[in-house]
Parts: structure tokens; sequence; C-alpha cells
């Protein structure tokens, strides 16, 4: 198995618990998107706690890359929202799922196929 699968299983297992029921495809497509930044531990996650992280996510991927135009205060609330659907108590935001999340929460699956 490569490091890409494993990296792609780690994530469909921790998925189980969060949204039972999901897009294998698309988790692995958004997965594939990122790069070799899912191999650095510390681009790997997301950091909720980090307000310079979050507004990365918002500017480099929701904005940029999601094409998203509503306001920074609506998109922040998204961000918000994942980050309590994946736990306040999990250390371990995973940058691919909290992606997937963000991507079913504003139907924008279409630009991963």
């Amino acid at each position: 198995m490569s490091k890409l699968d494993d990296k792609i299983k780690l994530y469909k297992e921790k998925m189980k618990d969060i949204e039972p029921g999901f897009d294998e495809a698309l988790l692995e497509k958004i997965t594939k998107s990122l790069g070799p930044s899912i191999y650095n531990k510390d681009a790997e996650s997301v950091s909720c706690s980090s307000e310079s992280e979050l507004a990365r996510v918002r500017d480099n991927f929701l904005k940029k890359k999601l094409d998203l135009e509503l306001s920074d205060e609506e998109l922040d609330a998204a961000i918000k929202e994942v980050c309590q659907k994946m736990g306040t108590s999990n250390r371990n935001k995973y940058r691919a799922i909290f992606y997937y999340l963000l991507v079913k929460r504003f139907k924008k699956e279409s630009l991963y196929s």
C-alpha cells in the first residue's frame, strides 16, 4: 500500500465517526488535491484555536478554491460549524476531512468531479 493509500484509509476511518455514509470518492479526490501537504504533520491538520489558520482556510480555500463570495462572517460561521462537528476535544482535525465537510456544506462537490 502506498503512503497516499494509507492516508486515505486513515481519513475514511475517521470520517465514519463524523459522518457515516460519506462520499468516499469525494474524500479521495480532496485528499489527492492537497498533494504532499498531507505528509507534513503540521500542514496535515487544521487548528481551530488559531485565528490565522482559520483565516487562511477562509481566504485560500473557501474564497479562492471554492470561489465563494459570501461575507467573512458567514464563511467564519461555517468554519466554526466544522470545528464543532469534528469535535473540540479532537486534536487531529485532518485538513482533508475538514475541507470535505466544507465542500459538502457549500455544495461544491462539482469542483472535484
